[in-house]
């Protein structure tokens, strides 16, 4: 029933004052105060009142559909003050707004799926977690991840680095399974062994920037596979530590790493892959 009928019917005095009550409620809720509508107002003229704040972002480009051209740098004019603050956001105004044909992967835009991984500015990083500086006086540039095949622009062929991940077997591994309907509990103390280590979402930035893996790749697993590998040695739970070891007594698999630390500077998620191939190396002098 209406407001209106309801205050015409014969309901008793106090009812029609609750529902007077409740419409004024309702007027108070769903209508914005003047001061409210200033503010907008005066914030949209601010943005409509800027004047552009234009940066030039160089991108590396190559077609596979055109083979005989070679790979190229692409110049694009951007106005930072009608973007995202992030180099993802410059990307997606460049495809959606300049040029379609620009390809680049991208998902969650948290730094989460490590789907927009490329190199910026000479730096590996994801694209959603990398601030485009506000200063105009030099271009930005931006190449896909180094040292690997490209499909096509921005996009790296990842198809061996998922194949090395793969090849550790990324998950627990019985020998005498816990009971049925029984949960394979951990202490504090254990659990805390993996903090620094489960949090790799495999963007390959720190792989990809070991000179190590960039010569060695056919054999050496690269830190981001390396440091999964020890996140289930150190798990209390896997029963197979030792077979996961024997598999990596060779010249190649953890020992081309020279501690050089580039994966552990340009890790976007802060970790420290160098510490965790330090941590295999030990387990394997002691076994």
């Amino acid at each position: 029933m209406s407001l209106s009928l309801l205050a015409k019917s014969a309901a008793p005095a106090a009812f029609r004052q609750t529902g007077k009550l409740m419409a004024r409620t309702m007027v108070t809720a769903t209508t914005p105060s003047k001061a409210s509508l200033t503010e907008n107002s005066v914030e949209q003229a601010n943005m409509a009142g800027r004047s552009p704040l234009n940066k030039t972002i160089s991108i590396y480009r190559w077609d596979p559909e055109n083979p005989t051209a070679k790979p190229h740098m692409q110049d694009y004019t951007v106005d930072l003050n009608n973007c995202g603050p992030m180099m993802l956001d410059a990307l997606l105004k460049i495809k959606n707004e300049i040029d379609p044909s620009l390809t680049l992967r991208r998902s969650c835009r948290e730094g989460i799926c490590g789907s927009c991984a490329m190199n910026i500015n000479g730096a590996n990083t994801l694209a959603c977690l990398c601030k485009i500086e506000r200063t105009t006086s030099k271009a930005d540039k931006i190449y896909p991840l180094p040292h690997m095949y490209v499909i096509k622009d921005l996009v790296p062929d990842m198809t061996y680095f998922y194949k090395q991940y793969k090849s550790i077997e990324p998950y627990l591994k019985y020998k005498t399974p816990p009971p049925e309907k029984t949960e394979n509990l951990q202490s504090i103390e254990q659990r805390k062994k993996l903090d620094g280590l489960y949090e790799c979402i495999l963007c390959a930035c720190c792989s990809t920037s070991c000179p190590s893996y960039w010569w060695n790749q056919d054999e050496y697993l690269g830190p981001a596979v390396l440091l999964q590998s020890y996140r289930w040695m150190a798990d209390s739970r896997d029963q197979f530590g030792v077979e996961r070891r024997e598999r990596m007594q060779n010249a190649f698999s953890v020992y081309r790493c020279h501690t050089i630390m580039n994966c552990t500077r340009t890790c976007p998620k802060g970790l420290n892959p160098g510490k965790a191939i330090a941590e295999i190396k030990k387990l394997l002098a002691t076994d």
